[in-house]
């Protein structure tokens, strides 16, 4: 059995602010340590419970976060920046199951560090026309390729969303939002435990399904103008509003490429404090 975990950090054990998550402050390197002790206790859940293998796929900011020297002998962890799936690399190697560790709410919604790929020049992304946040966009490419979502890990918003596209799968709220800044949190000795216990439970879920491939259509809207005037220069990008821009795709897979050509260029277009 096979599971491939995509491991997040805003939704990581104690995370509640920007140090929290960016690279190089006194606050990540701590964070760190707990970030990696989540992705650790779900591993031993995940193994324990029957898994031959575990496949921990780095999705947050450098994708360079957890600490290899610190994780679980038993796993492999792919590290790096510019993976052609991004947060969801390794779905399509015949996995039989995915779990979203330390996963956060979307942009515009209410959640601790709520936002979807970029950190707070989206006001919201849709899928088909519902909001969609990183994990809705996620379950939809693992759905293409057969693989289901077994748990979801973050604070009590993020379960309440994957409740919503991904509803079999267990959710483990490991802090509770009380505003995008703060939260009531969990120590790491407890949500080791439930994690633990989760991913236990979770695999009896494993295993492959009938693939759901499809068009599809994102659309998102930006904080500014010009963004969306930027990102409308790709192919097949749409200016539908002030601050929108929309787009079509064949499957999840090209609408997920799409998707991060667009917030690369909206990134690159942001002009100092005035965004």
């Amino acid at each position: 059995m096979r599971i491939l975990i995509s491991a997040d950090m805003e939704g990581a054990t104690g995370v509640t602010w920007t140090d929290d998550v960016v690279p190089g402050t006194e606050q990540w390197q701590r964070f760190r340590r707990l970030f990696t002790g989540d992705v650790n206790a779900a591993v031993a859940g995940l193994h324990d419970a029957g898994a031959s293998d575990v496949l921990v796929n780095e999705a947050h900011s450098s994708q360079r976060n957890l600490l290899l020297e610190d994780l679980d002998p038993r796993v492999r962890m792919l590290t790096g920046r510019h993976k052609p799936l991004s947060m969801m690399q390794g779905v399509d190697s015949g996995v039989d199951g995915v779990v979203f560790v330390g996963y956060h709410a979307g942009a515009g919604a209410e959640g601790v560090l709520s936002h979807t790929y970029l950190e707070n020049q989206i006001t919201g992304v849709w899928l088909d026309g519902v909001p969609a946040s990183e994990g809705r966009l996620n379950a939809a490419l693992a759905a293409e390729y057969g693989v289901p979502v077994l748990m979801v890990t973050g604070d009590d918003k993020t379960c309440d969303d994957a409740r919503d596209y991904a509803p079999e799968a267990i959710g483990v709220a490991v802090k509770e939002c009380v505003s995008r800044y703060a939260a009531i949190c969990t120590p790491p000795q407890r949500t080791a435990t439930a994690l633990k216990l989760a991913a236990e439970r979770a695999v009896a879920r494993a295993g492959r399904v009938e693939p759901r491939r499809g068009p599809h259509r994102i659309e998102v809207e930006f904080d500014a103008s010009h963004l969306a005037q930027a990102t409308a220069v790709v192919p097949t990008v749409e200016q539908t509003g002030v601050r929108k821009v929309g787009f079509e795709a064949p499957d999840m897979t090209e609408a997920m490429k799409a998707f991060k050509v667009v917030t690369a260029i909206a990134a690159g277009a942001v002009q100092g404090i005035y965004g």
